[in-house]
């Protein structure tokens, strides 16, 4: 199997880590790449009508994505090999009321999203993205769209206190993440122009005689959101303020994910939790399926699930704890036979690669990890093991990845935490127990992780990325080899 230069690879990272400063980018990304390599969408809504050799993505709660491509020898009944990952990342999402007014401040309320090191986000340029929903009036109707925003400039900061003001936070900095975590949008005496947009913004709407709820939702925004705000928005979609309806938004680093160290041997940038194996695994997808002979022999399917709402336990309907992949697997199956039995069979046949960045050693805090178990950047992808079933990883199922990685001279690596610390997990153990299917967990090692900006290795990069399409091209063959039910 060719492999890629460590750079190209990278490089296109970087250029996916840029473009999806959310989940909701993220998914749009993920799609304008499989549009390229010719994989057609469908609808949950519709009707499925597929075919063995053909390729397809859907889409869910625009930050959920699921891709797979059918082999040519697929028959129902076949197994599916998968790689899981999510879209989501610890951050600060805007509150339905974020107009907070302190001090002679514009400030904006927040909630915090996921387990993130919230001391991290202190005096760093930030801005705000996500999606809003966009009211357009036609033909005397209305309806709405999902459009996503992305403000490029930084326009909010948390800023510390100052030193001289608190003698004792060189101790130790503790944020109250109701009190302290507000970013600063403007000053109140800037914001005379928040004002000045707001009353113009009233008076346009009191100028048209039908615009009564228009300006009823002006009114209803602008008591939620500074008037500053809803402008920005506007500006950057193209509308009116009084046109956007609701949003969800989130603050964002303005920093540009880079490669980066003495050697350009690093990746700083916010996100890799999780969006780098999201990157990784979908280009290993697409690059094995590239063309159609690659699918030539191959009776399986192929497939990318990334999910939203890991970070919170994947509780939702986009989130790995919902029905979407069980249901999946059955709608494929069901496209191909109308026997509901195949489906048990397929799942049993299958195997889930469930991705999500490990914990490298730091060099700084290294009792932290156990002795015999210190995953180290440049080396490779680390298989996650836990007894009490934090991770789903077993004998059989880190054996196949195992031998994935030596069938190709790829690095790998084996993690357990201490006994006396807890474990985190991942959207392993949930699909494993929720769809019944064979599941590994692993992850790319590195440090910072749920920092505003994080760092990995560029090699495992490479790593993770030849070991996931090495996974798609030879699991079928590799699996038939494994007797474990005799």
């Amino acid at each position: 199997m060719a492999k890629q230069e460590p750079d190209s690879v990278a490089s296109d990272l970087i250029s996916f880590l840029n473009a999806a400063p959310t989940a909701f980018h993220a998914v749009d990304e993920a799609k304008k790449q499989l549009r390229s390599a010719g994989y057609e969408q469908v609808l949950e809504r519709e009707d499925w009508k597929l075919e063995a050799g053909k390729k397809y993505f859907f889409t869910r709660n625009y930050s959920t994505i699921v891709a797979f491509a059918i082999g040519k020898k697929y028959v129902a009944g076949n197994g599916f090999q998968i790689v899981g990952a999510h879209t989501d990342s610890p951050c600060l999402k805007l509150k339905p009321v974020s107009k907070v007014a302190k001090g002679g401040f514009l400030e904006v309320g927040v909630q915090t999203y996921g387990g993130g090191l919230w001391h991290t986000w202190f005096d760093r340029d930030l801005t705000i993205a996500g999606r809003v929903i966009v009211a357009e009036e036609k033909d005397g109707s209305v309806s709405y769209s999902h459009k996503l925003v992305r403000i490029e400039e930084p326009i909010m900061r948390i800023p510390t206190l100052a030193i001289h003001l608190d003698r004792d936070v060189k101790d130790a900095f503790k944020v109250n993440t109701q009190t302290h975590l507000l970013p600063i949008l403007a000053t109140a005496v800037k914001a005379e122009l928040e004002k000045v947009v707001a009353e113009d913004g009233e008076a346009n709407s009191d100028a048209q005689t039908d615009g009564k709820k228009s300006n009823e939702k002006t009114t209803s925004n602008a008591s939620k959101h500074h008037s500053l705000l809803l402008q920005l928005l506007a500006d950057q979609l193209g509308c009116e303020p009084e046109h956007i309806s609701d949003f969800e938004l989130q603050v964002c680093d303005t920093q540009p994910s880079i490669v980066a160290g003495a050697a350009k041997e690093f990746i700083f940038s916010g996100r890799l939790d999780n969006l780098c194996m999201s990157f990784c695994s979908l280009k290993a997808l697409i690059d094995a399926t590239s063309s159609d002979s690659n699918l030539e022999d191959e009776s399986g399917v192929r497939m990318v699930a990334l999910f939203d709402h890991e970070e919170v336990g994947s509780d939702s309907a986009q989130g790995a704890g919902s029905p979407a992949m069980l249901n999946t697997l059955s709608r494929i199956t069901s496209s191909f036979t109308t026997d509901s039995k195949l489906l048990e069979k397929a799942i049993q046949r299958s195997f889930l690669v469930s991705a999500d960045m490990a914990h490298a050693l730091h060099p700084n805090y290294m009792d932290k990890h156990e002795e015999n178990h210190q995953p180290k950047l440049h080396g490779g992808l680390v298989i996650k093991h836990n007894a009490n079933q934090r991770y789903a990883t077993n004998a059989i199922t880190a054996l196949i990845f195992r031998e994935i990685a030596r069938n190709h001279s790829l690095p790998v690596q084996d993690f357990v935490v201490r006994n006396d610390m807890a474990c985190g997990s991942t959207i392993g153990p949930i699909l494993a127990s929720g769809v019944g299917i064979r599941t590994v967990d692993v992850g790319a090692p590195q440090l910072s992780m749920h920092s505003i900006r994080e760092m990995c290795a560029v090699d495992d990069v490479t790593h993770s990325y030849e070991h996931f399409k090495a996974f798609f091209q030879e699991f079928t063959h590799l699996d038939a080899k494994i007797k474990v039910d005799a």
